[in-house]
């Protein structure tokens, strides 16, 4: 729904195709990062909970690989503002909110990536795992709700409710289990 709203924005029209591309990779993040949630707290009917956490690694993979583009596509449109942004000297307060995003998103695919080997301690993964979940949440959504862009603000918002609703009920049905 998200990216055939995003698809009818009237600002479209006056971008270059590179940076639609680059708007539609953070659509298409973020709408991976409704699914995140549900897939890991059991939510999505039919699905047992090993395969939910094989497409939940995969749908982690796809929100890490829907960054790149995003930035990079932001990159070619306009280096000097993503330089901006990445130090931190953007008037444009989204810039810092998806800044942070994106290094948490890189922070947990690695994180993901160094829990085959060496295999950390469980407890100390799932934590610092769901604090940098958090803080790609909130980053992202703040980011999304701040700019004015390829989303239309209807769905941007209905997406960031779902998106901050399916975290919030994950994290308290982990945290209720853990105490369990």
């Amino acid at each position: 729904m998200p990216l055939t709203a995003a698809a009818g924005s009237p600002l479209l029209a006056w971008r270059q195709p590179v940076h639609i591309a680059a708007g539609f990779a953070g659509v298409l993040g973020l709408s991976a990062l409704l699914v995140q949630p549900m897939l890991i707290g059991g939510f999505l009917p039919g699905l047992s909970p090993t395969r939910a956490r094989h497409l939940h690694r995969w749908t982690g993979s796809l929100l890490a690989l829907c960054v790149v583009p995003h930035v990079a596509g932001l990159w070619i449109t306009s280096p000097p503002d993503v330089i901006d942004a990445l130090t931190f000297t953007s008037p444009t307060p989204f810039s810092a909110w998806g800044v942070i995003a994106m290094w948490a998103v890189f922070a947990t695919a690695f994180l993901a990536a160094l829990r085959r080997r060496p295999r950390p301690v469980p407890r100390t993964w799932r934590r610092a795992h769901t604090a940098l979940a958090v803080v790609i949440v909130i980053g992202s959504v703040v980011h999304a709700l701040l700019i004015e862009g390829t989303m239309e603000r209807l769905s941007k918002a209905v997406l960031c409710l779902l998106v901050v609703a399916a975290t919030a009920k994950t994290l308290s049905d982990l945290r209720r289990r853990t105490r369990a």
